[in-house]
């Protein structure tokens, strides 16, 4: 108990110094424009008894509980998390247009956008075990060459998607080349500072990226020709099958758009994973030294890893660039990279299903919170804490082999260290 106590006392400790000034003593404006404190005690007491009695009941809690019976290795049950969850989300996503709300629509799409940008994380940091905090990078270089390549050649979206997807697997081998000998932490202060020299050269490089200003205008899809405009025209959707103009018809096609984009990213990630290439990069998260000593060119499975992650966080950016049809520096800060990490890290390293549900968790409730503005961030942070203590190994801890001999098997989590499978 005195070892519980001792314990949550110095979490307390830290909390009083980095909350005491932050929530304890906020800035208020007074008569004149003038600037002055405004003592919040009772506020800074509550949140450092909050952290103080939570961290206690925690460790107390961890202390007594029972070693759980270890559980079967492998299973043979088809009721797992992806066979159950996978057709039923399935199911929602595609029926959620015809509901008919803008507000669930255009939440649905910022969901499929961030479970797009998990499942290409999840290449770089679940299956080939390299720590990325500069994905938000490759995000901007898609929406970025999809605005200019647009704008400049007045090429559509359906011929610049490829070109962007392509302009960020490029960068993302530049990016593999420096940090091919890095590890850890080493290699994630790397990733991190090459995602803020992005958004700076973005930030400053005025002439082509109208710097702070962003680029605006930036076309829309169409399909096979036809605008989603509100005219009725004979070259718009609603011209050409006799309905009444409405932006509903943009917001679906845009859903259906990022769906399929979403699709076919887990699509290729789950047939690489069983390819040879994907085999090495899960032997390069296991043990780097192991899978040069098999003879596998550990060069090559970096750079694959990084290039074709990047790719896929370019197709996103640029659906976000036409979605938004404006973009700018400020839409591609350091937070978007630690968001989508954390999709990664919560719904389970490795995990496509997992990922989703992560990002509908994260990304669905947050929206949920808006009202709590400015105590979401704090909400959200709780969440995870508790999340991770809960299940370190994430929403989704089990595997299923990338390839197997007879009858596949369902891996469940005891058999895999936490940080590795």
């Amino acid at each position: 108990m005195s070892k519980a106590l001792k314990d949550a006392g110095i979490s307390a400790l830290i909390a009083l110094g980095i909350f005491g000034a932050m929530v304890g003593l906020p800035t208020v404006v007074g008569p004149g424009g003038k600037l002055s404190l405004d003592p919040q005690p009772w506020t800074v007491a509550i949140i450092v008894a909050v952290v103080f009695f939570g961290r206690l009941g925690i460790v107390l809690w961890q202390a007594n509980r029972k070693p759980r019976v270890k559980a079967k290795s492998t299973t043979h049950s088809k009721y797992t998390v992806a066979n159950v969850a996978g057709p039923l989300l399935l199911a929602v996503a595609v029926v959620l247009p015809m509901a008919g709300d803008r507000y669930l629509i255009d939440i649905g799409i910022l969901v499929m956008t961030y479970v797009m940008l998990g499942w290409g994380l999840n290449i770089v940091v679940g299956l080939a075990g390299l720590l990325d905090l500069g994905y938000v990078a490759f995000y901007a270089v898609g929406a970025y060459s999809y605005a200019l390549l647009a704008q400049t050649f007045g090429l559509g979206f359906w011929t610049c998607l490829p070109l962007a997807g392509l302009l960020a697997a490029f960068w993302g081998m530049l990016l593999g080349f420096p940090v091919l000998r890095l590890r850890g932490d080493y290699l994630a202060i790397v990733t991190l500072a090459f995602g803020e020299i992005i958004r700076v050269v973005l930030l400053n490089w005025t002439q082509l990226t109208g710097g702070p200003n962003g680029i605006s205008g930036i076309p829309r899809p169409t399909l096979f020709g036809l605008k989603f405009t509100l005219g009725d025209g004979p070259d718009t959707f609603a011209g050409f099958f006799h309905l009444t103009p409405s932006i509903t018809y943009r917001v679906a096609f845009l859903y259906y758009v990022i769906f399929g984009l979403a699709l076919l990213t887990n699509w290729v990630s789950n047939r690489l994973r069983r390819l040879p290439l994907g085999r090495a990069w899960e032997a390069l998260r296991e043990d780097e030294i192991a899978c040069r000593a098999l003879g596998i060119n550990v060069t090559t499975t970096k750079l694959t890893a990084f290039a074709i992650g990047a790719g896929f966080g370019g197709f996103a950016g640029a659906f976000f660039a036409t979605r938004q049809a404006f973009i700018s520096p400020e839409s591609f800060t350091f937070i978007e990279s630690a968001i989508v990490l954390a999709v990664v890290v919560l719904g389970g390293l490795g995990s496509q299903i997992g990922v989703a549900l992560a990002a509908i968790v994260m990304i669905g409730g947050g929206e949920v919170f808006r009202d709590f503005n400015e105590y979401r961030m704090l909400i959200f942070g709780v969440a995870l804490v508790v999340v991770m203590v809960v299940r370190p190994r994430g929403l989704v801890s089990g595997r299923t082999p990338s390839v197997s001999l007879g009858r596949g098997g369902h891996i469940a989590a005891d058999m895999m260290s936490e940080g590795h499978g």
